[in-house]
């Protein structure tokens, strides 16, 4: 089969690899798309390598078709429409996946928007209702509100009652999410994420959860405002590693700092986590109370092109690959 190899000026190229043969408790799934995550580009820069035993080629979330099971499969069969959270090896033509790796692709969704699901869901289901503890009637705030990953976000936690401050970096793309329903979209050119968190807390509206990929200075100067209980979950250093925190309203209002990494979880952990999105999250998507969100479509030979758009920012959504055909 091909698989997208990185050579060493960091190029991506189309290459031949060996052929994925499932084993006992393995599906092999032949790819018809996969999403494309800023995780990629860490990778293909060589900074976040795929963890031991996955392929060494990008791609964490894939959707396609069951080509072949292992040994004592009873679950999936060959036919099965199905999308899935790797920890590795998307950009290929077939995937080798643990079978409890697998979710059925949602009623009425494309093999496209399916491949959008898998990482973003996972990660917002994780650190919203996981992590966070998040219920309807609190605050959530979801930096970075253009992303892929708050593409997600946001309207999940809508879609279970919560209220959502989200942060932007101009008013035009604060225009651009206005769809997504935060509740309050903060334009960055204008206004200050503690500021902003800060009005929040004297309407009577403080943040319960923050699900940050940003973090730096903001996060110290922010998590003061935040609900008593409440709880800061730190997914990324986008903005920066470093900050400086008063620890008195840490201490005083029992608040909760964590770290939180879906790529770092056992794969036991993480198949507990997609059975809840597909037990609760799945429902919501096929009755159309939440809509994937994919901004671009590339085939796979054009990935070069995808990547750009990532490194550009300024998009709403999923950029998604295109493999093989969807039936």
């Amino acid at each position: 089969m091909k698989a997208m190899l990185v050579d060493r000026e960091k190029r991506l190229v189309w290459s031949e690899v060996p052929d994925p043969v499932p084993k006992k408790g393995e599906v092999l799934v032949r790819i018809c798309a996969a999403g494309v995550n800023r995780a990629d580009l860490l990778q293909r820069e060589g900074r976040y390598p795929s963890p031991p035993g996955c392929p060494e080629w990008m791609g964490l979330e894939i959707a396609g078709v069951v080509e072949k099971t292992g040994e004592e499969e009873t679950r999936w069969k060959p036919g099965d429409r199905v999308c899935a959270l790797l920890g590795g090896g998307g950009y290929a033509e077939y995937a080798v996946v643990r079978r409890d790796m697998l979710m059925p692709v949602p009623k009425g969704l494309s093999l496209i928007e399916a491949a959008s699901l898998p990482e973003a869901y996972a990660t917002s289901y994780l650190n919203l209702f996981l992590e966070g503890r998040l219920s309807a009637g609190q605050t959530a705030f979801i930096p970075a509100g253009g992303s892929g990953l708050a593409s997600a976000a946001i309207p999940l936690a809508k879609a279970f009652g919560a209220r959502v401050v989200t942060s932007v970096r101009s008013a035009g793309t604060a225009e651009k999410i206005r769809s997504l329903g935060a509740d309050v979209i903060v334009d960055l050119a204008r206004e200050k994420v503690e500021d902003a968190l800060k009005r929040e807390e004297e309407a009577g509206t403080p943040v319960s959860v923050s699900m940050d990929c940003l973090a730096g200075e903001t996060l110290g100067k922010s998590l003061p405002y935040m609900a008593p209980g409440g709880t800061w979950i730190v997914i990324s250093t986008l903005a920066g590693t470093e900050t400086s925190l008063n620890l008195r309203p840490l201490l005083t209002k029992g608040l909760r700092l964590a770290g939180s990494r879906l790529r770092g979880r056992t794969p036991e952990e993480k198949a507990c986590i997609l059975a809840e999105l597909v037990k609760n999250v799945w429902p919501k998507l096929e009755d159309g109370t939440l809509k994937p969100g994919v901004t671009a479509v590339f085939p796979i030979a054009r990935a070069e092109e995808a990547h750009a758009v990532l490194r550009r920012g300024g998009h709403v959504g999923k950029v998604v690959l295109t493999v093989g055909e969807e039936e």
